[in-house]
C-alpha cells in the first residue's frame, strides 16, 4: 500500500512508541478481528488529523492546568466532541492521568506505525527542496524494494530549506543527503577543529 500525501508528521519519541505498542498489544487482545481493529485505527487516524487541524485543540492539550481535572473528564471532554469510542476513550484517560496530554499527536503517529510495522509495512518519510518527479519517485520505491521494504507508505514533504537534495525516514532510521543537512555536518566539524 503506497500513498503520498502532503502532511506533517513528527517522529513518535521513545516514549510514545511504548504507549502505542502498548495500545496495539490492547487492541489485539481485545479486537481479534482486523475489521474492529480498523475501525479503532479509523478513529486515531481521524484524532490525528484532528489534532494536526485545529490549534486551539492542541493548545487546550499542552495547558498544564488540565492535570489538576479529572483526566477522566478530559478524556469524556475529547471523545464526545469529536465522536471516538471508548477504547480512545480509555487511552486518552490513560494519557492524561499521566501528564502526557502534549504527547498525544505522537502517541497515535507511534500507534499507527506500529499497526504497520505488524502488517509488514514500513512508512518512510520524504522530504526534499523540490517535488520529486514521478521518475525520482520510482527510483526510491525502488532502492527501497532492494533494500528488503515490500510493502511502503511512503509520505512526501516539500521543504524548500533543504536547499537541494533529500532526507528519507525510513522507520526511524534517517538518511539526510540534503545540502543544508551537509552544510551542518561541516558547520559542527568547523567548530570541533577551532
Amino acid at each position: 500500500m503506497t500513498s503520498t500525501q502532503e502532511k506533517q508528521i513528527r517522529a513518535p519519541g521513545e516514549l510514545a512508541q511504548r504507549y502505542g505498542r502498548a495500545f496495539c498489544a490492547y487492541l489485539q487482545s481485545t479486537h481479534g478481528g482486523a475489521h474492529e481493529r480498523n475501525h479503532v485505527l479509523k478513529s486515531v487516524r481521524a484524532l490525528q488529523e484532528a489534532l494536526a487541524a485545529d490549534p486551539k485543540l492542541r493548545t487546550f492539550l499542552d495547558n498544564p492546568r488540565l492535570t489538576g481535572q479529572s483526566p477522566q473528564k478530559v478524556a469524556s471532554m475529547l471523545a464526545e466532541g469529536l465522536g471516538l469510542g471508548n477504547d480512545l476513550r480509555r487511552l486518552i484517560g490513560v494519557v492524561a492521568r499521566e501528564g502526557r496530554l502534549p504527547i498525544l499527536g505522537e502517541i497515535l503517529e507511534a500507534i499507527l506505525l506500529e499497526e504497520a510495522r505488524d502488517r509488514g509495512e514500513v512508512t518512510v518519510e520524504v522530504r526534499t527542496a523540490r517535488r520529486l518527479t514521478d521518475h525520482q519517485r520510482d527510483q526510491l520505491r525502488h532502492r527501497l524494494k532492494e533494500a528488503g521494504h515490500h510493502h511502503i507508505s511512503m509520505t512526501e514533504h516539500v521543504d524548500p530549506a533543504l536547499i537541494g537534495g533529500m532526507t528519507v525516514r525510513v522507520g526511524p532510521v534517517l538518511f539526510d543527503t540534503s545540502i543544508a543537512g551537509r552544510l551542518t555536518r561541516l558547520q559542527h566539524a568547523m567548530k570541533g577543529a577551532a
